[in-house]
């Protein structure tokens, strides 16, 4: 993204930056650049299609809106499938080259088969339950998530995990493994157990 954000020429991506990363309205931008609205808008939706043009996985579809109908129903049913370790259900929303990777780790997944393989053998090896608590990050769905200990009455943070979605899928799945970041989505370090917590 930094490497095809750097091949934008400065003013379209001034606005790309203070619109999508920073989140500011069109007359906020407008304000700050010194624009019309209506040049804001035509500046970021050429700025938008050159940077998807040069960013891998440019052929996909466009994620939903946040915070729309579209992305809560993924969102619902992710949150579902992974409560209910339901492996393939979970398969079954992602992209078929989807990418799972866990920074700062450097190892990476890609596919449907090996992610497939690592949720059966590693994340819900052996009864593991988790429970997910929907946020956003970086305008994107994101979850707090806690793992289930049976043999007592909390759930533990286990991490920050974002998605990147490809219309009604995910095609990026990125799991911090740093529990740091929790607090700074106001998410606690355990929860109680109960529904949905195992």
């Amino acid at each position: 993204f930094v490497a095809a954000l750097q091949c934008l020429p400065p003013g379209p991506r001034a606005v790309l930056i203070l619109r999508d990363v920073a989140g500011l309205t069109a007359a906020e931008v407008a304000a700050v650049l010194e624009m019309t609205e209506c040049s804001v808008g035509g500046t970021l939706k050429r700025a938008r299609a050159a940077l998807a043009a040069r960013l891998p996985g440019a052929d996909r579809a466009p994620a939903p809106p946040p915070y729309s109908a579209r992305e809560r129903a993924v969102v619902a049913a992710f949150t579902r499938a992974v409560e209910q370790a339901d492996v393939d259900a979970i398969l079954a929303l992602l992209t078929d080259d989807v990418r799972l990777a866990m920074p700062p780790l450097p190892r990476a997944y890609q596919g449907l088969p090996a992610i497939g393989r690592l949720l059966r053998r590693t994340a819900f090896r052996a009864g593991r339950r988790y429970r997910l608590l929907a946020t956003h990050a970086n305008r994107q769905p994101a979850f707090g998530c806690y793992l289930a200990d049976p043999g007592i009455p909390v759930l533990h943070a286990h991490g920050l995990l974002v998605l990147t979605l490809a219309g009604d899928r995910i095609c990026v799945l990125t799991r911090f493994t740093d529990n740091a970041l929790l607090p700074r989505f106001g998410f606690p370090r355990t929860l109680p157990s109960g529904p949905g917590g195992g």
